[in-house]
């Protein structure tokens, strides 16, 4: 390595010296008491297995619809703690893991796919305001970036089919200069400004506020309580905890990347892992010199793509590049930590913003993203429809997830909505192969895509027949 490429990737280490391995979101003084776990037994009405995004809107949505309704709610750590307090705090309206993926499945519902995703982002907001979430939620958007003239080529191309289908929406093209005005990198060569599509928020306070709602509705919340077993009982179901048991008409399940208690469904996700940086608080110089005065979410358009926003207290989160496939698909802590990537986004990070030069790093953190073939959120129901579960939500499932626990309850219900009508709801995508076959068609993929961006975007024979096939790997 020449000399001054050692230095400039030595200011990156530097960088990175007083970050804490922890997510910035969860290490806050304000996080709520847990709740007590469950050392009896209980019955209700509904029980929700997992104190996420999925399961606590499940739980908020079924007293909302019912309030006479008795829900418990088990959560094997505390709500909030795992990708629900974990992830970048981007709220979109997509249900489908973007456009083009939607496009590309459900090209007859698509125009119903945009608009149930509208919706559900309008009742989010609604929900943040009727139940006072402080969760610092901002309404800004989001803006795809190119850095690279093949992909501001890809963007300009992409606005203007949408806009022939009728599906371009809010969303505005940015040219070179245009994008710059908004955030100022000399990287960026074009943008997509999705206005109403995205909001920012702080995830975990979401995560503790929709906990609250709960509770206030009448829910019972047990924390530190992780569900072991899950048979029939009698006409409903029965879930067997540490020192307790469940007795329920209906159980919903919203535990995503961890073990599936119905264990047919357990091939259908694997966990990647996706890692990201926080700064400290910028000055408001350093905040100048970028611009981003109207406080959008940002993407890059790469395959391996990174993803940034600005805090309540203007810290940039940078996170995504890596995606991370451990060999037999486990989920342990020990992989929520990896200096190595933290080193290949610090210095990502300074070659999008070269003006932040001497900005440090606070925390640096990961965890696992429920991954499926198909990019989008599956659902389906088990026990004689006595069980409901949603997962896959392929790391959009901070919005989604109001979407997937609309259609648990709907499918339990057993009631046919405009839902449970969609195929998207109707069928699930392809399963992952045993291994080592799935860990050599992911490890495949991956090195197919980054040599995709290192050549202009073109996609090899693997990748077309990937794409022939409507398989991938994504985070």
């Amino acid at each position: 390595m020449a000399p001054s490429a050692m230095n400039q990737r030595n200011k990156w280490m530097r960088s990175l010296s007083d970050a804490q391995p922890v997510p910035y979101w969860l290490d806050d003084p304000g996080r709520p008491r847990p709740e007590p776990a469950l050392t009896t037994s209980e019955t209700c009405d509904l029980l929700v297995v997992g104190g996420g995004y999925s399961g606590l809107w499940t739980a908020l949505i079924a007293k909302e619809r019912d309030p006479q309704r008795d829900v418990v709610l088990v959560e094997g750590r505390e709500a909030g703690w795992a990708a629900s307090g974990r992830n970048g705090g981007f709220c979109a309206a997509s249900l489908t893991h973007g456009l083009p993926n939607g496009l590309a499945r459900w090209p007859d519902e698509i125009h119903q796919l945009q608009e149930l995703g509208a919706r559900n982002l309008d009742a989010i907001e609604a929900a943040v305001a009727r139940y006072s979430l402080d969760c610092d939620f901002e309404r800004t958007g989001e803006i795809d970036v190119a850095t690279e003239p093949y992909q501001a080529a890809e963007l300009r191309d992409w606005h203007e089919e949408t806009a022939r289908r009728g599906l371009a929406g809010d969303v505005e093209f940015l040219d070179a200069e245009a994008v710059r005005e908004q955030v100022n990198s000399p990287t960026f060569q074009a943008g997509l400004w999705d206005r109403r599509g995205v909001a920012m928020l702080h995830p975990a306070k979401l995560a503790w506020g929709l906990k609250r709602a709960c509770v206030e509705l009448g829910v019972r919340v047990y924390e530190h309580t992780p569900a072991l077993t899950l048979k029939p009982y009698g006409a409903g179901m029965a879930v067997r905890t540490p020192y307790g048991r469940v007795r329920a008409r209906q159980v919903a399940l919203g535990t995503n990347i961890f073990p599936n208690l119905v264990r047919r469904v357990r091939s259908y996700t694997v966990p990647v892992y996706d890692y990201a940086l926080m700064t400290e608080p910028l000055s408001a110089e350093r905040l100048a010199s970028i611009g981003w005065k109207n406080r959008q979410g940002l993407g890059d358009s790469a395959n391996q793509f990174h993803y940034f926003r600005l805090s309540a207290d203007n810290r940039i989160l940078w996170g995504g590049y890596d995606a991370i496939y451990p060999y037999g698909g486990r989920v342990r802590a020990e992989y929520d930590d990896r200096p190595e990537t933290y080193a290949k986004l610090a210095g990502h990070f300074f070659a999008c913003f070269p003006q932040l030069e001497g900005v440090r790093f606070t925390h640096a953190w990961g965890g696992a993203i429920d991954t499926c073939s198909r990019f989008s959120a599956f659902f389906g129901t088990a026990h004689q429809r006595n069980v409901a579960y949603a997962a896959g939500y392929t790391g959009l499932g901070v919005g989604a997830t109001r979407f997937g626990a609309e259609v648990m309850l709907d499918l339990l219900s057993g009631e046919r909505t405009e839902r449970t009508e969609l195929e998207m709801v109707r069928k699930k995508p392809l399963p992952f192969p045993p291994e080592p076959f799935a860990w050599t068609g992911i490890a495949l993929t991956k090195w197919s895509l980054a040599r995709a961006d290192a050549q202009g975007g073109r996609r090899n024979l693997w990748l077309r027949t990937m794409d022939r096939l409507g398989l991938g790997f994504d985070s």
